[in-house]
C-alpha cells in the first residue's frame, strides 16, 4: 500500500514540475497570441520537418511525440485552468519548435515553411531566432 501512495505523490510532483515548465516556457507577451494565431502553418511547418530527410533524426523524435501529444484526447494542463489550460498545446508546440529550429536550423525551415513571409518573421521571434 505504500508503494501506491509513494507512486501517487511522484505522479503529483511531475505534474506540478510539467505544469511549471510550461508556464515559465511559455511565450512572453503577444507571442502567445500570435502562436495561436500561426497554428494551422506551424502544424504544416511541422509534418513537413518531420518528413524532411534533412532534419536531425533527434528534431524527428521531437516531432513525432509532439503529433502523439496533440493526437491524445488527454491534456497535460485541463482546460478549466484559466489561461494555461487552453493554451497548453500552444505553448508545448512552441518548446518543441524552439528546440527543432535551433537543431534543424533555419535554412530548413524557411525551406518548409507554407505561411506568409510575416508568418515567418513571427515564427523566428517565436523561436527566438530573431
Amino acid at each position: 500500500m505504500e508503494w501506491l501512495i509513494g507512486l501517487a505523490v511522484a505522479l503529483a510532483v511531475t505534474w506540478v514540475a510539467m505544469v511549471a515548465f510550461l508556464w515559465f516556457s511559455r511565450p512572453q507577451g503577444d507571442m502567445l497570441q500570435e502562436a495561436m494565431r500561426l497554428l494551422p502553418d506551424i502544424l504544416r511547418l511541422l509534418k513537413r520537418l518531420a518528413t524532411d530527410p534533412e532534419v536531425p533524426r533527434g528534431a524527428k523524435v521531437r516531432l513525432w511525440l509532439l503529433f502523439v501529444y496533440l493526437a491524445m484526447p488527454i491534456d497535460l494542463v485541463p482546460d478549466f485552468l484559466p489561461v494555461i489550460g487552453y493554451a497548453d498545446d500552444a505553448i508545448i508546440v512552441a518548446a518543441v519548435l524552439r528546440s527543432v529550429v535551433r537543431r534543424a536550423g533555419l535554412s530548413r525551415v524557411r525551406e518548409n515553411w507554407p505561411g506568409s513571409a510575416d508568418g515567418l518573421a513571427a515564427l523566428e521571434r517565436l523561436a527566438g531566432l530573431s
